[in-house]
Protein backbone atom coordinates (compact mmCIF):
# COMPACT_ATOMS: atom_id res chain seq x y z
CA UNK A 1 0.00 0.00 0.00
CA UNK A 2 2.79 2.43 0.94
CA UNK A 3 4.62 1.59 -2.26
CA UNK A 4 1.60 2.53 -4.37
CA UNK A 5 1.25 5.88 -2.55
CA UNK A 6 4.91 6.78 -3.26
CA UNK A 7 4.46 5.97 -6.94
CA UNK A 8 1.38 8.20 -7.19
CA UNK A 9 3.19 11.12 -5.47
CA UNK A 10 6.20 10.81 -7.82
CA UNK A 11 3.92 10.77 -10.88
CA UNK A 12 2.11 13.93 -9.71
CA UNK A 13 5.39 15.78 -9.08
CA UNK A 14 6.74 14.84 -12.50
CA UNK A 15 3.53 16.00 -14.19
CA UNK A 16 3.64 19.38 -12.42
CA UNK A 17 7.26 19.92 -13.43
CA UNK A 18 6.62 18.98 -17.05
CA UNK A 19 3.65 21.34 -17.26
CA UNK A 20 5.66 24.24 -15.80
CA UNK A 21 8.33 23.74 -18.43
CA UNK A 22 5.90 23.47 -21.34
CA UNK A 23 3.28 26.06 -20.45
CA UNK A 24 4.92 28.57 -18.07
CA UNK A 25 5.02 32.21 -19.20
CA UNK A 26 6.59 35.01 -17.16
CA UNK A 27 4.38 37.44 -15.33
CA UNK A 28 3.61 40.87 -16.78
CA UNK A 29 6.52 43.35 -16.59
CA UNK A 30 9.15 40.62 -16.54
CA UNK A 31 11.19 40.38 -19.79
CA UNK A 32 11.75 36.93 -21.12
CA UNK A 33 15.49 36.03 -21.38
CA UNK A 34 16.55 35.11 -24.91
CA UNK A 35 19.25 32.46 -24.69
CA UNK A 36 19.70 32.38 -28.45
CA UNK A 37 20.88 36.02 -28.37
CA UNK A 38 23.77 35.08 -26.07
CA UNK A 39 24.95 32.23 -28.22
CA UNK A 40 24.78 34.26 -31.42
CA UNK A 41 27.47 36.67 -30.23
CA UNK A 42 30.58 34.51 -30.52
CA UNK A 43 33.95 35.39 -28.99
CA UNK A 44 36.98 35.72 -31.26
CA UNK A 45 40.55 34.79 -30.35
CA UNK A 46 43.73 36.09 -31.96
CA UNK A 47 47.53 35.84 -31.68
CA UNK A 48 49.57 38.70 -30.24
CA UNK A 49 52.35 38.06 -32.78
CA UNK A 50 50.09 37.29 -35.77
CA UNK A 51 46.97 39.46 -35.48
CA UNK A 52 45.62 38.17 -38.80
CA UNK A 53 44.72 34.92 -37.03
CA UNK A 54 41.00 34.74 -36.05
CA UNK A 55 39.69 31.71 -34.14
CA UNK A 56 36.25 31.06 -32.60
CA UNK A 57 37.70 29.28 -29.56
CA UNK A 58 40.89 29.48 -27.47
CA UNK A 59 43.90 27.43 -28.41
CA UNK A 60 47.33 27.71 -30.00
CA UNK A 61 48.40 29.95 -32.87
CA UNK A 62 48.83 27.78 -35.99
CA UNK A 63 51.91 29.82 -36.98
CA UNK A 64 53.96 30.26 -33.80
CA UNK A 65 52.06 28.03 -31.31
CA UNK A 66 51.58 30.88 -28.82
CA UNK A 67 48.45 30.90 -26.67
CA UNK A 68 45.63 32.84 -28.32
CA UNK A 69 44.21 35.88 -26.51
CA UNK A 70 40.62 37.18 -26.62
CA UNK A 71 40.05 39.84 -29.27
CA UNK A 72 38.55 42.99 -27.83
CA UNK A 73 35.53 43.97 -29.90
CA UNK A 74 33.20 46.89 -29.78
CA UNK A 75 34.13 50.13 -28.03
CA UNK A 76 33.65 53.77 -28.81
CA UNK A 77 35.06 53.65 -32.37
CA UNK A 78 32.76 55.15 -34.98
CA UNK A 79 35.06 54.93 -38.03
CA UNK A 80 35.68 51.22 -38.77
CA UNK A 81 39.20 52.07 -39.97
CA UNK A 82 40.18 53.92 -36.76
CA UNK A 83 41.48 52.58 -33.47
CA UNK A 84 40.07 53.89 -30.19
CA UNK A 85 41.72 53.77 -26.80
CA UNK A 86 40.57 54.80 -23.37
CA UNK A 87 42.29 57.76 -21.76
CA UNK A 88 43.92 55.42 -19.22
CA UNK A 89 45.27 53.13 -21.98
CA UNK A 90 46.69 56.07 -23.90
CA UNK A 91 48.47 57.31 -20.79
CA UNK A 92 49.88 53.87 -19.99
CA UNK A 93 51.16 53.56 -23.57
CA UNK A 94 52.74 57.03 -23.29
CA UNK A 95 50.90 58.22 -26.40
CA UNK A 96 51.60 61.90 -27.05
CA UNK A 97 50.24 64.06 -29.84
CA UNK A 98 51.03 67.45 -31.35
CA UNK A 99 49.45 69.78 -33.88
CA UNK A 100 51.07 69.97 -37.31
CA UNK A 101 52.35 73.45 -38.22
CA UNK A 102 54.22 75.16 -41.04
CA UNK A 103 57.86 76.17 -40.59
CA UNK A 104 60.86 77.39 -42.52
CA UNK A 105 62.90 74.19 -42.33
CA UNK A 106 66.59 74.15 -41.51
CA UNK A 107 68.56 70.96 -42.13
CA UNK A 108 71.33 70.21 -39.67
CA UNK A 109 74.32 68.35 -41.10
CA UNK A 110 77.06 66.80 -38.97
CA UNK A 111 80.44 66.56 -40.69
CA UNK A 112 83.75 65.10 -39.55
CA UNK A 113 87.16 66.25 -40.67
CA UNK A 114 90.76 67.17 -39.86
CA UNK A 115 92.96 70.24 -39.69
CA UNK A 116 95.44 70.49 -42.57
CA UNK A 117 98.15 72.91 -43.65
CA UNK A 118 97.14 75.59 -46.13
CA UNK A 119 98.61 74.26 -49.39
CA UNK A 120 99.22 77.81 -50.59
CA UNK A 121 101.54 78.47 -47.64
CA UNK A 122 103.77 75.40 -48.06
CA UNK A 123 107.22 76.25 -49.45
CA UNK A 124 110.05 73.96 -50.56
CA UNK A 125 113.50 75.23 -49.60
CA UNK A 126 115.86 74.19 -52.41
CA UNK A 127 119.48 74.53 -53.36
CA UNK A 128 119.99 76.67 -56.46
CA UNK A 129 123.45 75.26 -57.15
CA UNK A 130 125.01 71.79 -56.90
CA UNK A 131 127.48 70.84 -54.21
CA UNK A 132 128.10 69.06 -50.90
CA UNK A 133 126.37 69.95 -47.63
CA UNK A 134 129.01 70.93 -45.10
CA UNK A 135 126.65 71.88 -42.29
CA UNK A 136 122.90 72.02 -41.57
CA UNK A 137 121.66 74.77 -39.29
CA UNK A 138 118.12 73.33 -39.04
CA UNK A 139 118.34 69.76 -37.80
CA UNK A 140 114.82 68.49 -37.04
CA UNK A 141 111.22 68.75 -38.18
CA UNK A 142 108.95 71.04 -36.21
CA UNK A 143 111.63 73.71 -35.82
CA UNK A 144 110.50 77.27 -36.42
CA UNK A 145 112.40 79.18 -39.12
CA UNK A 146 112.11 82.79 -40.23
CA UNK A 147 112.51 84.27 -43.65
CA UNK A 148 116.19 84.95 -44.48
CA UNK A 149 117.49 82.51 -41.85
CA UNK A 150 120.54 80.42 -42.85
CA UNK A 151 119.48 76.80 -43.44
CA UNK A 152 122.71 75.15 -44.64
CA UNK A 153 126.34 75.71 -45.64
CA UNK A 154 127.25 74.16 -49.02
CA UNK A 155 130.57 73.64 -50.81
CA UNK A 156 130.04 73.99 -54.57
CA UNK A 157 132.90 73.66 -57.11
CA UNK A 158 130.64 75.15 -59.80
CA UNK A 159 130.02 78.17 -57.63
CA UNK A 160 133.75 78.56 -57.00
CA UNK A 161 134.39 78.56 -60.75
CA UNK A 162 131.64 81.14 -61.32
CA UNK A 163 133.19 83.45 -58.70
CA UNK A 164 136.58 83.20 -60.37
CA UNK A 165 134.98 84.14 -63.68
CA UNK A 166 133.46 87.22 -62.04
CA UNK A 167 136.83 88.33 -60.67
CA UNK A 168 138.52 87.85 -64.06
CA UNK A 169 135.82 89.62 -66.06
CA UNK A 170 135.75 92.48 -63.54
CA UNK A 171 139.32 93.31 -64.53
CA UNK A 172 138.28 93.59 -68.19
CA UNK A 173 134.82 95.02 -67.77
CA UNK A 174 135.78 98.23 -69.53
CA UNK A 175 136.80 96.41 -72.72
CA UNK A 176 134.43 93.42 -72.43
CA UNK A 177 131.38 94.60 -70.51
CA UNK A 178 129.13 91.84 -71.90
CA UNK A 179 131.27 89.09 -70.33
CA UNK A 180 131.29 90.92 -67.06
CA UNK A 181 127.50 91.28 -67.01
CA UNK A 182 127.06 87.62 -68.00
CA UNK A 183 129.18 86.43 -65.09
CA UNK A 184 127.20 88.57 -62.66
CA UNK A 185 123.87 87.34 -64.07
CA UNK A 186 124.98 83.74 -63.63
CA UNK A 187 125.52 84.33 -59.90
CA UNK A 188 122.18 86.11 -59.65
CA UNK A 189 120.45 83.05 -61.13
CA UNK A 190 122.01 81.02 -58.32
CA UNK A 191 120.26 83.40 -55.91
CA UNK A 192 123.35 85.30 -54.75
CA UNK A 193 122.42 88.80 -53.68
CA UNK A 194 123.90 91.95 -55.21
CA UNK A 195 125.70 92.65 -51.95
CA UNK A 196 127.35 89.19 -52.06
CA UNK A 197 128.38 89.72 -55.69
CA UNK A 198 129.76 93.17 -54.86
CA UNK A 199 131.79 91.74 -51.96
CA UNK A 200 133.31 89.02 -54.16
CA UNK A 201 134.24 91.55 -56.85
CA UNK A 202 135.79 94.06 -54.43
CA UNK A 203 137.72 91.63 -52.25
CA UNK A 204 138.83 89.42 -55.10
CA UNK A 205 138.41 86.42 -52.78
CA UNK A 206 136.45 83.34 -53.68
CA UNK A 207 134.05 81.94 -51.04
CA UNK A 208 134.45 78.17 -51.02
CA UNK A 209 131.33 77.60 -48.90
CA UNK A 210 128.07 79.37 -49.61
CA UNK A 211 125.04 79.82 -47.34
CA UNK A 212 121.50 78.77 -48.35
CA UNK A 213 118.85 80.96 -46.72
CA UNK A 214 115.12 80.43 -46.18
CA UNK A 215 112.78 82.13 -48.62
CA UNK A 216 109.81 81.95 -46.21
CA UNK A 217 109.03 81.56 -42.53
CA UNK A 218 107.07 78.81 -40.78
CA UNK A 219 107.40 75.33 -39.35
CA UNK A 220 109.72 72.72 -40.83
CA UNK A 221 107.43 69.82 -41.75
CA UNK A 222 110.07 67.73 -43.55
CA UNK A 223 113.90 67.53 -43.52
CA UNK A 224 115.07 65.73 -46.64
CA UNK A 225 118.91 65.91 -46.44
CA UNK A 226 121.74 65.22 -43.99
CA UNK A 227 125.22 66.56 -43.42
CA UNK A 228 127.61 65.35 -46.11
CA UNK A 229 124.93 64.71 -48.75
CA UNK A 230 125.74 65.63 -52.35
CA UNK A 231 122.93 67.66 -53.85
CA UNK A 232 122.09 68.85 -57.34
CA UNK A 233 120.64 72.07 -58.57
CA UNK A 234 117.00 72.24 -57.39
CA UNK A 235 117.31 69.57 -54.69
CA UNK A 236 114.70 70.10 -51.95
CA UNK A 237 116.32 70.48 -48.54
CA UNK A 238 113.29 71.26 -46.35
CA UNK A 239 109.56 71.79 -46.56
CA UNK A 240 108.32 74.74 -44.53
CA UNK A 241 104.65 75.36 -43.72
CA UNK A 242 103.24 78.65 -42.53
CA UNK A 243 100.57 77.68 -39.95
CA UNK A 244 99.31 81.19 -39.28
CA UNK A 245 96.37 80.17 -41.45
CA UNK A 246 95.14 76.57 -41.79
CA UNK A 247 92.51 74.58 -43.65
CA UNK A 248 89.88 72.41 -42.05
CA UNK A 249 88.82 69.68 -44.48
CA UNK A 250 85.48 67.96 -43.80
CA UNK A 251 84.21 64.74 -45.38
CA UNK A 252 80.82 65.19 -47.06
CA UNK A 253 78.91 62.18 -48.39
CA UNK A 254 76.84 62.26 -51.56
CA UNK A 255 73.64 62.63 -49.54
CA UNK A 256 75.08 65.74 -47.82
CA UNK A 257 76.28 67.61 -50.92
CA UNK A 258 72.86 68.91 -52.12
CA UNK A 259 72.54 70.86 -48.86
CA UNK A 260 76.02 72.40 -48.84
CA UNK A 261 76.98 75.62 -50.62
CA UNK A 262 79.93 77.96 -50.72
CA UNK A 263 79.50 80.67 -48.13
CA UNK A 264 77.59 78.49 -45.65
CA UNK A 265 78.58 79.01 -42.04
CA UNK A 266 79.92 76.01 -40.14
CA UNK A 267 80.54 75.71 -36.41
CA UNK A 268 82.98 73.03 -35.33
CA UNK A 269 84.57 71.67 -32.19
CA UNK A 270 88.07 70.23 -31.79
CA UNK A 271 88.45 66.90 -30.03
CA UNK A 272 91.88 67.83 -28.66
CA UNK A 273 90.56 71.07 -27.13
CA UNK A 274 87.42 70.26 -25.07
CA UNK A 275 84.95 73.11 -24.83
CA UNK A 276 86.34 74.80 -27.92
CA UNK A 277 84.05 76.22 -30.57
CA UNK A 278 85.26 77.73 -33.84
CA UNK A 279 83.21 79.25 -36.65
CA UNK A 280 84.18 79.37 -40.29
CA UNK A 281 82.82 79.71 -43.79
CA UNK A 282 82.87 77.10 -46.54
CA UNK A 283 85.14 78.44 -49.28
CA UNK A 284 85.44 75.37 -51.49
CA UNK A 285 83.59 72.10 -52.18
CA UNK A 286 85.53 69.42 -54.04
CA UNK A 287 83.83 68.81 -57.42
CA UNK A 288 85.07 65.18 -57.50
CA UNK A 289 84.02 62.36 -55.16
CA UNK A 290 86.74 60.01 -53.94
CA UNK A 291 85.99 56.59 -55.52
CA UNK A 292 87.26 54.73 -52.44
CA UNK A 293 85.79 56.65 -49.49
CA UNK A 294 82.79 58.03 -51.47
CA UNK A 295 83.21 61.49 -49.95
CA UNK A 296 84.02 64.98 -51.23
CA UNK A 297 86.19 67.40 -49.29
CA UNK A 298 84.63 70.59 -47.93
CA UNK A 299 87.21 73.27 -47.11
CA UNK A 300 87.09 75.95 -44.43
CA UNK A 301 89.88 78.49 -43.98
CA UNK A 302 90.65 79.45 -40.37
CA UNK A 303 93.00 82.05 -38.90
CA UNK A 304 95.51 80.32 -36.63
CA UNK A 305 97.66 83.15 -35.37
CA UNK A 306 97.44 81.68 -31.85
CA UNK A 307 98.87 78.36 -33.06
CA UNK A 308 96.25 76.25 -31.25
CA UNK A 309 95.15 74.42 -34.39
CA UNK A 310 97.66 71.82 -35.50
CA UNK A 311 97.57 69.67 -38.64
CA UNK A 312 95.83 66.26 -38.27
CA UNK A 313 93.61 67.36 -35.35
CA UNK A 314 90.12 65.83 -35.55
CA UNK A 315 87.13 68.19 -35.70
CA UNK A 316 83.34 67.81 -35.74
CA UNK A 317 81.31 70.42 -37.60
CA UNK A 318 77.63 71.38 -37.73
CA UNK A 319 76.11 73.11 -40.76
CA UNK A 320 72.59 74.51 -40.58
CA UNK A 321 71.37 74.72 -44.15
CA UNK A 322 68.25 76.70 -44.94
CA UNK A 323 65.98 74.84 -47.38
CA UNK A 324 64.41 77.69 -49.32
CA UNK A 325 62.70 75.29 -51.73
CA UNK A 326 60.72 73.87 -48.78
CA UNK A 327 59.89 77.22 -47.21
CA UNK A 328 56.62 77.44 -45.25
CA UNK A 329 55.94 73.69 -45.43
CA UNK A 330 54.71 71.29 -42.76
CA UNK A 331 57.34 69.80 -40.44
CA UNK A 332 56.71 66.80 -38.16
CA UNK A 333 58.92 65.01 -35.59
CA UNK A 334 60.90 62.01 -36.79
CA UNK A 335 59.40 59.86 -34.02
CA UNK A 336 55.91 60.18 -35.49
CA UNK A 337 56.73 58.38 -38.75
CA UNK A 338 56.35 54.63 -39.32
CA UNK A 339 58.08 53.09 -42.36
CA UNK A 340 57.03 50.03 -44.35
CA UNK A 341 59.24 49.94 -47.41
CA UNK A 342 58.23 52.81 -49.69
CA UNK A 343 55.38 54.00 -47.49
CA UNK A 344 55.67 56.56 -44.71
CA UNK A 345 52.77 56.43 -42.26
CA UNK A 346 51.47 58.50 -39.36
CA UNK A 347 48.51 58.20 -37.01
CA UNK A 348 46.13 61.17 -37.12
CA UNK A 349 43.87 61.84 -34.15
CA UNK A 350 40.16 61.95 -34.94
CA UNK A 351 37.62 64.21 -33.27
CA UNK A 352 35.79 62.67 -30.31
CA UNK A 353 35.75 62.19 -26.57
CA UNK A 354 38.05 59.15 -26.68
CA UNK A 355 41.60 59.08 -28.09
CA UNK A 356 40.84 57.81 -31.59
CA UNK A 357 43.52 57.50 -34.28
CA UNK A 358 43.53 56.59 -37.96
CA UNK A 359 46.54 55.64 -40.02
CA UNK A 360 47.46 57.76 -43.04
CA UNK A 361 50.11 57.60 -45.72
CA UNK A 362 52.14 60.78 -46.25
CA UNK A 363 54.93 62.04 -48.49
CA UNK A 364 58.23 63.07 -46.90
CA UNK A 365 60.87 65.55 -47.96
CA UNK A 366 64.40 65.81 -46.53
CA UNK A 367 65.34 64.76 -43.00
CA UNK A 368 66.07 67.74 -40.71
CA UNK A 369 67.96 66.07 -37.90
CA UNK A 370 65.06 64.98 -35.66
CA UNK A 371 62.21 66.04 -37.97
CA UNK A 372 60.93 65.64 -41.52
CA UNK A 373 59.45 67.97 -44.11
CA UNK A 374 56.00 66.76 -45.23
CA UNK A 375 55.27 67.17 -48.94
CA UNK A 376 51.71 65.78 -48.96
CA UNK A 377 49.17 63.83 -46.92
CA UNK A 378 48.70 66.23 -43.99
CA UNK A 379 47.03 69.58 -43.48
CA UNK A 380 47.94 72.49 -41.27
CA UNK A 381 46.30 72.15 -37.84
CA UNK A 382 45.83 68.37 -37.83
CA UNK A 383 46.91 66.47 -34.72
CA UNK A 384 49.22 63.47 -35.08
CA UNK A 385 50.83 60.94 -32.73
CA UNK A 386 54.40 62.01 -32.04
CA UNK A 387 55.28 59.53 -29.27
CA UNK A 388 53.93 56.01 -28.89
CA UNK A 389 53.04 55.46 -32.56
CA UNK A 390 54.17 51.83 -32.35
CA UNK A 391 51.88 51.26 -29.36
CA UNK A 392 48.91 52.62 -31.30
CA UNK A 393 49.86 50.50 -34.31
CA UNK A 394 50.13 47.36 -32.13
CA UNK A 395 46.62 47.98 -30.77
CA UNK A 396 45.34 48.43 -34.34
CA UNK A 397 46.92 45.13 -35.41
CA UNK A 398 45.35 43.23 -32.50
CA UNK A 399 41.92 44.55 -33.43
CA UNK A 400 42.40 43.84 -37.12
CA UNK A 401 42.27 47.51 -38.07
CA UNK A 402 44.39 49.11 -40.85
CA UNK A 403 47.97 49.30 -39.62
CA UNK A 404 51.51 49.33 -40.95
CA UNK A 405 51.27 45.52 -41.42
CA UNK A 406 47.62 45.47 -42.57
CA UNK A 407 47.29 48.56 -44.70
CA UNK A 408 43.79 49.00 -46.14
CA UNK A 409 43.76 52.59 -47.33
CA UNK A 410 43.23 52.04 -51.05
CA UNK A 411 39.93 52.29 -52.92
CA UNK A 412 37.58 49.32 -52.44
CA UNK A 413 39.31 48.25 -49.24
CA UNK A 414 41.97 46.30 -51.11
CA UNK A 415 45.16 45.88 -49.16
CA UNK A 416 48.34 47.22 -50.76
CA UNK A 417 50.83 44.48 -51.63
CA UNK A 418 53.89 43.97 -49.45
CA UNK A 419 57.10 45.84 -50.17
CA UNK A 420 59.39 42.80 -49.74
CA UNK A 421 61.26 44.44 -46.88
CA UNK A 422 63.96 42.26 -45.32
CA UNK A 423 65.64 42.78 -41.95
CA UNK A 424 69.17 41.48 -41.48
CA UNK A 425 72.07 41.91 -39.07
CA UNK A 426 75.76 41.32 -39.67
CA UNK A 427 79.07 42.35 -38.15
CA UNK A 428 80.99 45.39 -39.40
CA UNK A 429 84.41 46.34 -38.03
CA UNK A 430 84.87 49.83 -36.60
CA UNK A 431 85.68 51.82 -33.48
CA UNK A 432 83.94 55.12 -32.83
CA UNK A 433 81.05 57.48 -33.57
CA UNK A 434 82.80 58.60 -36.78
CA UNK A 435 82.72 54.97 -37.90
CA UNK A 436 79.01 54.76 -37.03
CA UNK A 437 78.24 57.86 -39.07
CA UNK A 438 80.27 56.63 -42.05
CA UNK A 439 78.86 53.07 -42.05
CA UNK A 440 75.23 54.20 -41.72
CA UNK A 441 75.52 56.94 -44.37
CA UNK A 442 77.19 54.63 -46.90
CA UNK A 443 74.52 51.98 -46.32
CA UNK A 444 71.58 54.39 -46.52
CA UNK A 445 72.93 55.86 -49.77
CA UNK A 446 72.12 52.57 -51.53
CA UNK A 447 68.89 52.24 -53.49
CA UNK A 448 66.39 50.07 -51.64
CA UNK A 449 67.85 50.51 -48.14
CA UNK A 450 65.17 51.68 -45.71
CA UNK A 451 67.18 52.03 -42.49
CA UNK A 452 70.59 51.22 -41.03
CA UNK A 453 71.82 51.24 -37.43
CA UNK A 454 75.35 50.23 -36.34
CA UNK A 455 76.02 49.42 -32.67
CA UNK A 456 79.43 50.66 -31.49
CA UNK A 457 79.56 48.04 -28.70
CA UNK A 458 78.75 44.74 -30.39
CA UNK A 459 79.73 45.99 -33.92
CA UNK A 460 76.46 44.67 -35.38
CA UNK A 461 74.73 46.52 -38.22
CA UNK A 462 70.95 46.21 -38.50
CA UNK A 463 69.65 46.90 -42.01
CA UNK A 464 66.15 46.99 -43.48
CA UNK A 465 66.02 46.84 -47.28
CA UNK A 466 63.81 45.95 -50.22
CA UNK A 467 65.05 42.65 -51.62
CA UNK A 468 63.87 43.49 -55.13
CA UNK A 469 66.37 46.39 -55.27
CA UNK A 470 69.43 45.17 -53.38
CA UNK A 471 70.73 42.30 -51.29
CA UNK A 472 73.03 41.54 -48.38
CA UNK A 473 76.07 40.89 -50.57
CA UNK A 474 75.81 44.26 -52.35
CA UNK A 475 75.36 46.08 -49.04
CA UNK A 476 78.43 44.44 -47.50
CA UNK A 477 80.50 45.19 -50.63
CA UNK A 478 79.68 48.92 -50.47
CA UNK A 479 80.58 49.02 -46.76
CA UNK A 480 83.88 47.24 -47.44
CA UNK A 481 84.66 49.77 -50.20
CA UNK A 482 84.40 52.52 -47.56
CA UNK A 483 87.17 50.89 -45.48
CA UNK A 484 85.29 48.64 -43.01
CA UNK A 485 85.59 44.86 -42.97
CA UNK A 486 82.33 42.87 -43.03
CA UNK A 487 81.45 39.20 -42.65
CA UNK A 488 81.70 38.58 -46.41
CA UNK A 489 84.27 41.13 -47.60
CA UNK A 490 87.54 42.57 -46.35
CA UNK A 491 88.27 46.22 -47.11
CA UNK A 492 91.23 46.94 -49.36
CA UNK A 493 94.40 48.27 -47.76
CA UNK A 494 93.98 51.49 -49.74
CA UNK A 495 90.48 52.08 -48.38
CA UNK A 496 91.49 51.09 -44.83
CA UNK A 497 94.54 53.39 -44.81
CA UNK A 498 92.36 56.36 -45.82
CA UNK A 499 90.37 56.07 -42.59
CA UNK A 500 91.20 58.57 -39.81
CA UNK A 501 93.49 57.26 -37.06
CA UNK A 502 90.65 56.88 -34.54
CA UNK A 503 88.70 54.70 -37.00
CA UNK A 504 91.47 52.19 -37.71
CA UNK A 505 90.30 49.01 -36.01
CA UNK A 506 92.39 45.87 -35.40
CA UNK A 507 92.19 43.77 -38.55
CA UNK A 508 92.12 39.99 -38.57
CA UNK A 509 94.74 38.23 -40.65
Amino acid sequence: MKKQILIIIAALAGGILLGRILFYSPPAGVEKHDHTADTSKESLWTCAMHPQIRMHEPGKCPICAMDLIPLVQGGPTVDPGAISMTNEAAQLANVLTSVVSRQNPVKELRLYGKVQSDERLIQSQVSYFPGRIEKLFVNFTGEVVRKGQTLALVYSPDLVTAQQELIETAATKASQPSLYEASKEKLRQWKLTDSQIFAIENTGKVQAKMEITSTSGGIVTARLVNNGDYIGQGTVLYQVSDLSSVWVLFDAYESDLPFLNKGDKIDFTIQAIPGSSVSGTIIFIDPVIDPITRVAKVRVEVNNSSGKLKPEMFVTGIVKSRLDQYSNMLVIPRSSVLWTGKRSLVYVRQKGAYPTFKIREIGLGPLLGNSYVVTDGLSDGEEIVTEGAFSVDAAAQLEGKPSMMNHEMRAGGVSEPGENVQNISFKVSGNCEMCKDRIEKVTKSMAGVVSADWNTENKMLKVSFQDDKTDKEKIEQVIADSGHDTELFKASDLAYNKLPECCRYVRSK
